[in-house]
């Protein structure tokens, strides 16, 4: 008599845009039951085929603290309820399955460390970068590796929006306003165009790479709101594009450096060619060298390709031992030192208009000259009707603070800066 197949028992929480794409990805398992369901609005008509609305309920809670359901899946993002729930589930012997970046970067440390209390195991594939194999790769095959250095887009709806820029010349505003309509961006875009998002990923995804927790509120962020079309052109003219980065690196002194932002990135390097929604993650090490790992970083199936991969590999795992994947469980003891933003190296661009007088270009040098900056280019454009001139300069590597203090001097002097964006050195 053939024995009957047991299920792993799952709890889905959201039924979004994720959340649908893992209800039905897992209609293809036979190991594997959806017992329940809690969305916001239980009324809500969902099309979706093969959904069985007796499994739906508005109250989360039901799944948390049901003692049948092994594995809980949050999809729904933010903090504000996810954290309750998940802590709740920790405690109540559950598996965890999550998206939710920002809830890992700002309460990462809690969460798992109730994991460790209570046996169980967090997986989080696709927080970091959507359908990429990610995270668990940088835990088993890559764990041989001393990765010190991340260069990595992961933020679809601005790299579409730098994309669109870049090919039809256009502004930021009028790109904003296109990818809104096309369900890119959201009607509040902030968390995205402001570097929020990427700043979640990084703080999550540094800390996994280089073994120390960095702390959300040590990463320097800005976003893409203020890069012009202008930009966009001079930095195809001089061999870059621009992207929102988010990076990582650590010294051979342990010193973390974190942080997202717009660059100038050489057309010579992969990143330079990721465009529209796909997100990259470059990472740099020892023995393995350089590594890009690139593909869809949202949407309903690509992210619950990663959400599903990990439901599966806790299912293949569950009652085989008392200890399940130690190797993912969370090793981070120490807090990163990360370098303030001020006392960083970096080369930069910069976009000046200044009034067209003798000695204009030469004032510019001095000021940098006595700020430590050595110039690597310095070009005068077109002169306006108003006789006001575009210069852009290229500096050499520089600390942050030197050329902060060298642009408000620039400024003093009645010249106006434009932009200042760093350049990948």
């Amino acid at each position: 008599m053939q024995k009957e197949l047991q299920k792993v028992k799952i709890g889905l929480i959201g039924l979004g845009t994720v959340g649908s794409g893992v209800f039905k990805t897992l209609q293809n398992f036979d190991n594997i039951e959806i017992s329940k369901i809690a969305v916001r609005d239980i009324k809500k008509h969902r099309n979706i085929q093969g959904l069985d609305l007796s499994l739906i309920t508005d109250d989360p809670y039901e799944i948390v603290n049901s003692p049948d359901i092994d594995i809980v899946t949050e999809v729904i993002g933010g903090i504000n309820p996810a954290f309750d729930l998940i802590s709740t589930a920790l405690k109540n012997g559950k598996h965890i399955v999550t998206a939710n970046k920002e809830l890992l970067a700002k309460h990462g440390k809690e969460l798992f460390t109730l994991a460790q209390e209570n046996n169980r195991v967090i997986l989080y594939e696709a927080a970091i970068a959507g359908g990429i194999p990610l995270i668990m790769p940088i835990k088993t095959v890559l764990s041989g590796n001393r990765i010190n250095k991340i260069e990595a887009i992961l933020n679809g709806t601005t790299n579409y929006i730098l994309t669109k820029m870049d090919l039809q010349n256009a502004s930021y505003n009028d790109v904003l306003k296109e990818a809104q309509e096309l369900g890119y961006a959201e009607a509040d875009p902030t968390g995205d165009v402001e570097g929020y998002d990427a700043a979640y990923k990084i703080t999550t995804l540094a800390t996994i790479v280089f073994g120390k927790r960095v702390k959300l509120e040590n990463v320097y962020r800005e976003g893409i709101t203020k890069i012009r079309s202008q930009d966009m052109k001079a930095a195809n003219d001089l061999g870059y594009k621009i992207k929102l980065i988010a990076s990582g690196k650590i010294d051979e002194n342990g010193k973390a450096d974190v942080r997202v932002h717009p660059m100038l990135v050489a057309k010579k390097s992969t990143l330079a060619h990721i465009d529209y929604v796909t997100n990259a993650v470059s990472l740099s090490g020892h023995p393995i060298g350089d590594i890009t790992l690139s593909g869809p970083g949202a949407g309903e199936f690509p992210t619950a390709s990663s959400v599903v991969g990990d439901i599966l590999t806790l299912v293949s795992e569950i009652g085989k031992s008392d200890n399940i994947l130690p190797m993912m469980h969370c090793k981070h003891t120490v807090d990163a030192d990360v370098i303030n933003i001020s006392d960083t190296i970096n080369k930069y661009y910069i976009s000046i208009s200044a009034r067209n007088n003798i000695g204009v270009i030469g004032k510019i040098g001095t000021i940098c000259a006595d700020n430590h900056i050595s110039l690597a280019s310095i070009v005068q454009k077109c002169v306006s009707d108003d006789n006001t001139a575009d210069i852009t300069v290229i500096t050499e590597p520089v600390k942050e603070c030197d050329m902060q203090k060298a642009a408000e001097l620039i400024k003093q002097d009645g010249n106006k800066i434009n932009s200042l964006i760093r350049v990948q050195i």
